[in-house]
């Protein structure tokens, strides 16, 4: 392969409560993460964030983990409880100078960070207060919140993700969010918690826009390009819905200032649209508070079909705890709309995610057609069960392939004129995975522990390391050498 352009920044990403730990430490109080996932363990057995991958006590040895592979970015989220422990207030002296030292770190060894304000992890003390994000009041505390943190690092930080994934905390919000059981019920909170997701994101990029010399602020969004499941009209048909519900309908929103027609008004007529108050939409529609380009968090495609009136609505897609093909607990069904489905064509992980590298391609060049916007990759990875060989070696020539390939459909939609900033694979490093605790891992540096015993997360160097030092050392050129 030729080169990727020249500035093309190479790295790979974290989540603050997926590989920080310390969660209780230095004044830093519970996010609601830190809630939901000793739930998971007395659940699943899957280990909870109070270590993670202990980054807070580890992260001058990752960084030069990262300078020997060459990174020249680093995509990771700010813990918004180490910063604020109640969500407002006074801030935690000790939990911003974490974030000082980490990004002063990066920034002497010439990696540029691409910092996240929000990932999942929402102080406790605000859900305890008022019920976290299904309380509008969320807005303006995160307004509060992000104020402070790109004011303190206006002359650090160019690149601003906003809000993480919310097409997945749509889909998945129990894991995303903690939810109270009066509630769970009530599916039209969860596109009332996106809107005010967007108005919190909307502000972010205001604020970006404003304070920071020549910054860049957009959402990272969770994004799988979907598939008819055959060529019969209906199921075209049905991959449009599809795209327009699941996709565009966040898309639209931070590039265009508005929610996509057709889902919303299949959420009208299904009585879950958000409730939009008086200036929401003017405050949208911004072009201050519009998206300067989008971060894609991309593991796989979907398929869809046509679904017939009178099929039983299952409003949302499964998920496999096992790492077991085939134990996906089901797929989403919405009668006269579309259905979502397996597709036949392609091979999956082992929890049941589409293995499908062409779809990164069709993926950027589509948005690039419909928003002309810069792009970044900030997750792209295979999640797998590494073994930790006698010598102390992990060979996951699996995950070399996956990103290989995932590399080369990236330069061919650059070749096609797709303008695209950088690669940010999950993950630098193993870390704890939201929905399959530490058996589930995405790394390039192999960390020690077990879902039952953190030991000392011992970092290791995978096979995967040694081949992405290559690959940036080339600047993309040399994909194919181990």
């Amino acid at each position: 392969m030729n080169e990727f352009p020249k500035g093309f920044l190479w790295g790979a990403s974290t989540s603050a409560y997926q590989v920080e730990g310390a969660a209780y430490e230095d004044g830093k109080k519970a996010s609601q993460q830190d809630i939901i996932n000793k739930d998971s363990f007395l659940q699943y057995g899957f280990a909870t964030a109070d270590v993670a991958s202990d980054q807070y006590h580890h992260y001058k040895e990752d960084i030069e983990l990262m300078k020997e592979m060459g990174f020249s970015t680093y995509r990771f989220s700010i813990a918004w409880s180490r910063v604020f422990p109640d969500g407002v207030g006074e801030v935690n002296e000790k939990g911003i100078q974490y974030y000082r030292n980490l990004i002063e770190e990066l920034r002497k060894n010439q990696i540029e960070p691409i910092v996240t304000l929000y990932h999942y992890d929402l102080p406790w003390a605000l859900v305890e207060k008022y019920g976290g994000w299904l309380n509008r009041q969320v807005v303006a505390d995160f307004t509060y919140y992000a104020s402070y943190m790109i004011n303190e690092f206006k002359d650090q930080v160019k690149y601003w993700t906003t809000i993480n994934e919310q097409s997945i905390i749509v889909q998945y919000w129990t894991q995303k969010c903690y939810i109270p059981d009066e509630v769970l019920s009530d599916n039209q909170k969860r596109y009332q918690i996106n809107h005010h997701m967007n108005l919190a994101q909307a502000i972010a990029n205001r604020l970006v826009h404003e304070l920071v010399p020549g910054g860049l602020a957009g959402a990272a969004l969770g994004y799988s390009p979907i598939y008819p499941l055959t060529s019969d009209p209906k199921d075209l048909m049905a991959m449009q819905n599809a795209q327009a519900l699941r996709n565009d309908y966040y898309t639209d929103v931070y590039f265009k200032g508005r929610y996509n027609t057709a889902a919303h008004i299949y959420l009208e007529e299904h009585g879950l649209a958000p409730v939009i108050e008086d200036g929401d939409l003017e405050l949208l529609a911004d072009p201050a508070a519009s998206s300067d380009f989008l971060a894609l968090n991309n593991y796989a495609s979907e398929c869809a079909k046509w679904c017939e009136h009178g099929t039983k609505q299952i409003q949302w897609s499964g998920v496999n705890r096992t790492g077991q093909k085939g134990d996906i607990s089901g797929f989403e069904t919405h009668p006269g709309f579309y259905e979502m489905c397996a597709n036949p064509k392609l091979d999956t992980t082992d929890w049941d995610w589409a293995i499908d590298p062409q779809g990164m391609e069709y993926m950027l060049r589509d948005l690039y057609n419909r928003y002309n916007k810069p792009l970044m990759i900030t997750e792209n990875g295979l999640g797998s069960y590494d073994v930790l060989t006698e010598d102390g070696k992990v060979h996951d020539t699996y995950r070399i392939d996956f990103l290989r390939e995932n590399i080369k459909a990236i330069k061919r939609a650059i070749d096609q004129g797709v303008e695209v900033l950088a690669y940010c694979p999950w993950s630098a490093l193993d870390l704890l995975s939201t929905s399959n605790g530490m058996k589930k891992r995405y790394g390039l540096i192999y960390v020690d522990r077990s879902d039952e015993d953190p030991k000392n997360c011992t970092r290791i160097r995978k096979d995967s390391f040694y081949w992405y030092k290559k690959v940036i050392e080339s600047n993309g050129a040399k994909l194919d050498e181990k």
